[in-house]
C-alpha cells in the first residue's frame, strides 16, 4: 500500500484528537516525507506540537508552515503565540507586525501585537492595538479582555467597567 499525504494528515489529526500526540507527530513527519512544501502538513505538525506540550518543536514546525505561507492567518496566529509562550516577544512582535502589513483589517492580529506590547510593559501601545481589535470586532472577546486588563494597568477605571459591561453583554 503506497502511502499518501492527505490520509497520513487526516489519521494523524484523529490521533492527535485522542491525544496520542507520539503516533500523530509520527504520521504527519511521514507525510511531510512525502509532501515537504506542503504548508498544511507543517502546520498541523506544529499545533500537534503545540498541544504536548513541544513548544520548540511546534515553533520551529510552524515556522516552517509560515515561510511558505505567510499570508495564511491561522498560520500566523499559531507561529506568534507559541513564539509568545516561548517568551520571543520581539520575533512574535515582527511577524505580527509583517501579517498586519498584509492583511490591517485584521482583528486577531492587532489583539496579538497588542499582546506583544503588554508583555513588553508597554501599556499605552497595548491598548492602542486591543482598541483598533475591538474597534474592527467589537465581540471579539479576547481583545475586551485584554483591553480590560490594559486599562487596569494604565488607571483607567471608566475603560476598564465599559470592557466589563460589554464582556458581560456577550455572555
Amino acid at each position: 500500500m503506497i502511502e499518501q499525504p492527505d490520509k497520513l494528515n487526516n489519521q494523524a489529526i484523529q490521533l492527535s484528537s485522542e491525544g496520542d500526540f507520539a503516533s500523530a507527530i509520527a504520521c504527519f513527519k511521514r507525510a511531510i516525507l512525502l509532501q515537504q512544501d506542503n504548508y498544511l502538513l507543517w502546520y498541523n505538525l506544529g499545533v500537534t506540537y503545540r498541544d504536548a506540550g513541544e513548544l520548540s518543536n511546534a515553533r520551529n514546525a510552524l515556522k516552517k508552515a509560515y515561510d511558505m505561507k505567510p499570508s495564511n492567518e491561522d498560520v500566523v496566529e499559531a507561529l506568534v503565540t507559541v513564539c509568545l509562550q516561548l517568551e520571543r516577544i520581539s520575533e512574535a512582535a515582527f511577524i505580527v507586525k509583517n501579517a498586519l502589513n498584509q492583511d490591517h483589517y485584521n482583528s486577531r492580529f492587532w489583539n496579538l501585537l497588542g499582546v506583544t506590547y503588554f508583555q513588553k510593559e508597554k501599556y499605552e501601545e497595548a491598548c492602542s492595538c486591543f482598541e483598533d481589535a475591538v474597534s474592527l470586532n467589537p465581540y471579539y472577546k479576547d481583545a475586551l479582555f485584554n483591553l480590560r486588563d490594559t486599562y487596569n494597568q494604565l488607571d483607567n477605571t471608566a475603560g476598564e467597567l465599559e470592557c466589563a459591561k460589554r464582556l458581560s453583554e456577550l455572555k
